[in-house]
């Protein structure tokens, strides 16, 4: 690969031992993927939960903290994943000190070196989003997907240490979606069906991505009759990048890349799939439990917006929780403070439910928690949480948020 003066003198450790140890990360990461050179990124996302980092990243993590301070500290604005800890409820969820004390620890490395704890995954909503052509390195899966295709920003999928090695250098490989030829679709669908509700955009998305499967594919969808907004498009990202691990996807007329569809490909050269009802019918199918005993509705994953937040008050004014379910939504810090501020929170906890903010349920020890709690069956409207949840432990059974919450109430899956 290609370094320039500053790329070098930080390999040769000139600038300090992270930034050295980050040069020589990324290069083994850029010869694999044949990568040129380094392209400078303008932020950095990192996705670094506890249950994933255990005892031996932490401790790696406190390595480089313990540097000198123009050593250990990130170049470029830095923020981080959801955590896996709500510090005001943790003992309420029954997760353990041991788990709060693991994220301490993460955290002090973190904001040692320069990392603000955003804690989430719904930054591009909240924090500084992103423009069409920045080079990015995002970490969280559903957040690259959204910056790519909704933004027309450019980030790979970067792990936990490649996030964190792009922080501390202002650069990347420049590989996969950093390059224009990487981001012309490869995949053509037709919707015959139109979505509705925010579950129906996850299952949507879940379906193509299942039908793409893999990192190098890029799906161009056409059909679609109304415009979506950004909650629409974020469940369908994350749903995407889970069931196929897509990074980009194409909304012909909509995303900002495909105002047609020559744009992004030879029309002549991709076969057209259909998507119809049946299909999305089928997917819905995949996940039921009507009638069963219900434990668990958890709205995460993606991390809810102020305006679910507002829509989930609403269908909960006036009406109790079922005494053996448990409901819990789960948001940012930042979106937090302004939905107590509008007073949803005090609306949506009136009724039993509990707003946990800067985690994600599926990040939190999920299967601890269930076991726990007793935790079985379990309902959510994101078929991204569907698609992970079912690996803890759980019966998951996806519908959109207005039978959930009437679900919660009956104590049953309705």
């Amino acid at each position: 690969m290609k370094l320039n003066d500053q790329e070098q003198a930080m390999l040769n450790g000139e600038m300090g031992e992270p930034r050295r140890w980050s040069m020589e990360h990324m290069l083994q990461v850029g010869q694999f993927f044949d990568a040129d050179d380094f392209v400078e990124v303008s932020q950095a996302h990192i996705m670094a939960d506890t249950e994933s980092l255990g005892e031996a990243g932490i401790e790696f993590l406190e390595r480089l903290a313990n540097f000198p301070v123009d050593q250990r500290s990130v170049k470029i604005p830095m923020i981080t994943d959801p955590r896996g800890i709500d510090f005001c409820h943790y003992k309420r969820l029954k997760q353990t000190d041991l788990m709060a004390s693991l994220e301490q620890r993460t955290i002090r490395a973190f904001e040692s070196m320069g990392i603000v704890m955003t804690n989430t995954c719904i930054n591009y909503q909240t924090i500084m989003p992103p423009v069409r052509g920045e080079h990015l390195a995002f970490g969280d899966t559903g957040v690259v997907i959204y910056c790519n295709s909704v933004l027309g920003a450019y980030s790979n999928f970067e792990g936990g240490p490649s996030a964190l090695a792009a922080g501390l250098t202002g650069r990347t490989p420049r590989y996969g979606l950093h390059l224009d030829k990487n981001r012309r679709a490869t995949k053509r669908f037709q919707l015959q069906w139109q979505p509705q509700s925010l579950s129906d955009w996850g299952a949507l998305g879940a379906v193509i991505g299942a039908r793409s499967g893999s990192y190098w594919d890029v799906p161009v969808i056409q059909g679609i009759e109304s415009q979506p907004g950004s909650d629409e498009l974020k469940h369908f990202g994350a749903a995407m990048a889970s069931y196929g691990s897509i990074p980009l996807f194409h909304l012909v007329g909509i995303t900002p890349e495909a105002p047609e569809l020559a744009t992004v490909c030879n029309p002549q050269m991709l076969a057209v799939e259909s998507i119809s009802e049946d299909q999305i019918d089928s997917f819905y199918g995949q996940y039921g439990g009507r009638g069963d005993k219900l434990d668990l509705v958890v709205f995460s994953a993606p991390q809810l917006s102020l305006m679910e937040l507002q829509s989930l008050a609403s269908l909960l004014d006036g009406r109790k929780i079922h005494p053996d379910t448990s409901l819990l939504a789960v948001t940012s810090p930042a979106v937090a403070a302004d939905a107590r501020r509008a007073g949803f929170v005090e609306r949506i906890e009136s009724s039993g439910a509990l707003v946990l903010e800067g985690m994600c349920f599926y990040q939190s020890y999920a299967r601890e928690m269930g076991e726990a709690n007793g935790w079985k069956r379990l309902m959510t409207n994101s078929a991204k949480l569907t698609n992970i949840i079912g690996g803890y432990g759980y019966q998951p059974t996806l519908s959109d948020m207005e039978n959930c919450v009437a679900s919660a109430i009956a104590g049953e899956v309705v």
